[in-house]
């Protein structure tokens, strides 16, 4: 391996004591390719196996924790105990490999498909539909349900313990129950959980303590809890950067293992809120201070895009679109063969890269999403 890449296989170790064999990780990235019954197929442990060899961790999908909250066809499932045992299949298969396991824990809110929910009732922090044609407002949670909420991301925390994992990423980013809550585009509630960027953040943290909480009465040895947030909103009013460095402010002293900005590029910058000349992972790096450790995102294709995002400060970094690109994009780099990591693919490699149909079509079928060519160069 050429020396210029050794500080992405320098080993890190969590807040927990989990220690990760390199700073390279496995993004979450929905599937769309579990059972009807909410259960993983051998065709998706078989996705994970091959992309859980090089990295250090996976982030699995977000699976949902109330039945109300799946957001994705064919997503898989956390919300009851029957699930246990096709959570354990997946964290065995990755842990196998030699990563370390996350469950991101999730509830689409007002994204969910009517279809999916019960009775076909979506909820959310307000009655604020979706920005799409015939979209149906969603049932605002009542106090009551919001806090049962709150132990339901509990509950699925205990799964993801008894099944084995190495810890959980709630996910409260790209606009889903959790997001929704903390935007005042989403959040139009006048009693403790809307309203003031406090009452916003009312619902977010308290899942952090409700996780923290079954953690410290269930999990037997060492558990990790992640936080993933979107720093910015289009909408005004939205999320803006400056309340999320408050969020990332208090998400730093909840004894978090780490927090992950949801970036389409690592290096962008600020719409406004903030200095627009600093990029927003070194704004909530600067925040974080080394109270928690923050994982970037986005657009790290090559070899070279990583050494240049470690070199900012960020210690952990996590590759999505990338690892379905190229599985081995962490072995070559190690093997001092990163000037053969792919970076298109074509519509021939299905087999050989290990994607189940379902994720294999919509990357064919959705432009500009993934670099595809139609034969691979």
């Amino acid at each position: 391996m050429s020396p210029t890449y050794q500080p992405l296989f320098e080993p890190f170790t969590l807040k927990s004591g989990i220690q990760l064999k390199n700073r390279i990780v496995l993004a979450p990235m929905t599937t769309w390719s579990s059972n009807p019954d909410g259960t993983v197929p051998d065709t998706e442990l078989a996705y994970y196996a091959r992309r859980s060899g090089g990295v250090g961790m996976v982030i699995t999908a977000c699976t949902y924790v109330t039945p109300n909250g799946k957001g994705f066809h064919n997503e898989f499932a956390a919300d009851r105990d029957e699930m246990i045992p096709s959570l354990r299949s997946l964290a065995d298969t990755i842990k196998g490999k030699g990563a370390k396991a996350v469950l991101q824990i999730f509830h689409g809110g007002r994204q969910c498909p009517p279809e999916l929910v019960p009775n076909g009732e979506t909820v959310s922090a307000s009655d604020v539909p979706l920005e799409k044609e015939g979209a149906v407002a969603p049932r605002p949670l009542t106090g009551d349900e919001i806090q049962a909420m709150i132990q339901a991301f509990g509950e699925a925390t205990r799964r993801a313990i008894e099944a084995g994992y190495d810890g959980v990423e709630i996910h409260g980013a790209n606009g889903y129950l959790i997001h929704q809550f903390f935007s005042p585009h989403t959040n139009r509630r006048d009693d403790e959980w809307g309203g003031s960027l406090e009452n916003r953040m009312r619902f977010p943290l308290g899942i952090v303590a409700e996780v923290k909480r079954v953690v410290a009465e269930h999990a037997k040895g060492p558990f990790v809890i992640g936080y993933r947030f979107s720093p910015e909103e289009p909408e005004t009013p939205g999320i803006t950067m400056e309340d999320t460095l408050v969020l990332v402010d208090s998400l730093a002293d909840q004894g978090l293992d780490y927090i992950h900005a949801s970036l389409m590029d690592f290096f962008s910058q600020p719409r406004s809120g903030a200095d627009t000349e600093t990029t927003r992972i070194e704004l909530i790096r600067q925040k974080a201070g080394d109270r928690v450790p923050v994982m970037g995102v986005g657009s790290i294709h090559t070899a070279d895009d990583a050494r240049r995002a470690i070199q900012t400060g960020i210690p952990l970094l996590a590759l999505g679109r990338e690892l379905i690109v190229d599985p081995d994009w962490v072995e070559k780099i190690q093997s001092g063969r990163e000037s053969e990591i792919k970076t298109t693919l074509s519509k021939n490699d299905q087999a050989e890269l290990v994607v189940p149909d379902p994720l294999w079509k919509a990357i064919v079928n959705t432009p500009g999403w993934f670099p595809v060519q139609e034969h691979q160069q």
